[in-house]
C-alpha cells in the first residue's frame, strides 16, 4: 500500500428494524344485527314512501349498509317488503301477549284489548301506513306469506276464549264471531287515525288532542262492550 493511498473505509450499514405491517382489525360480522338494521330502515322507507316510492339505495343508506348486503340477506325488494310486513304483524302480536288475556275476566280482557289496540295505533303510525300501502296493492305481497295466518291466529283464539267465557258467565251474548269483534276494534281505531285530517277539518275540531284521543278510547270500549251484551 502506498503512502498516498488512503484505506477505503466501509460505511457501517445502519440496520433499520423491519417495518411490520399494521395489524388488521378483523371485521366482525353480526348477521342478526345487520338484517335487523336493514329491516328497521326498510320499515321506515316503505312507511314513508310506499312500496313504489321506496328505493333500495335509500334503505341501504338508512341502515348504514350497502345494496350487496341487502340482496344477500333478503334477495330483493319484494322479499324485503314482505319481511317488513310479516315483522310488522309479529311485533303487534308479540306485544298483545303481554296483556295475558287468558288470565283476565271477559269484560276486562276485551277492554284491555281495545285500549291496547288504540294505543298501539297511536304510538306506531308506521303500522297504519304499511297496512294502507298493502291494501292499495290488494294484499298482493301478503298473500305470498306462509306465516301470516299463524302469526294472527293466536289473537283469534284468545279473543274467542274471552267471548266464550263471557257467554258462559252471562255477561256476553252467545255465538259471537271473534274475527268480527277484532275487525270492529281495529276499524274504529284505523278509520279515526287514517282520516283525522279530513275529519278535523270538516268538523273544525282537532281530533288529535289528548282529550280527544282519550275520549275516543273510552268511546270504542263502550261501543264494543255494548255490542257484546
Amino acid at each position: 500500500m502506498s503512502a498516498t493511498t488512503k484505506p477505503v473505509r466501509k460505511r457501517a450499514s445502519a440496520t433499520k428494524p423491519a417495518t411490520l405491517p399494521a395489524p388488521r382489525v378483523a371485521a366482525t360480522r353480526d348477521p342478526e344485527r345487520t338484517s335487523a338494521a336493514i329491516l328497521a330502515a326498510s320499515a321506515k322507507e316503505f312507511a314513508e314512501k310506499g312500496y313504489g316510492g321506496a328505493r333500495i339505495n335509500a334503505i341501504a343508506a338508512r341502515a348504514g349498509s350497502n345494496k350487496r348486503m341487502l340482496y344477500h340477506y333478503f334477495g330483493g325488494k319484494d322479499a324485503l317488503y314482505l319481511a317488513v310486513l310479516e315483522g310488522t304483524y309479529m311485533q303487534i302480536r308479540l306485544a298483545e301477549t303481554k296483556l295475558h288475556l287468558a288470565e283476565r275476566d271477559p269484560e276486562d280482557g276485551i277492554r284491555e284489548l281495545v285500549l291496547f289496540t288504540w294505543r298501539y295505533y297511536l304510538d306506531h303510525p308506521e303500522f297504519l301506513s304499511l297496512l294502507h300501502t298493502e291494501n292499495l296493492h290488494r294484499a298482493k305481497f301478503l298473500k305470498r306469506s306462509a306465516r301470516i295466518f299463524e302469526l294472527n291466529s293466536p289473537l283469534v283464539v284468545q279473543t274467542g276464549d274471552l267471548l266464550r267465557r263471557g257467554a258462559e258467565s252471562g255477561v256476553f251474548r252467545k255465538d259471537i264471531d271473534p274475527v268480527k269483534v277484532y275487525i270492529s276494534i281495529a276499524a274504529l281505531g284505523f278509520f279515526y287515525l287514517s282520516n283525522r285530517w279530513t275529519l278535523s277539518t270538516i268538523f273544525r275540531r282537532d281530533l288529535m288532542t289528548k282529550d280527544e284521543t282519550d275520549g275516543w278510547a273510552a268511546h270504542i270500549v263502550s261501543m264494543v262492550l255494548a255490542s257484546l251484551r
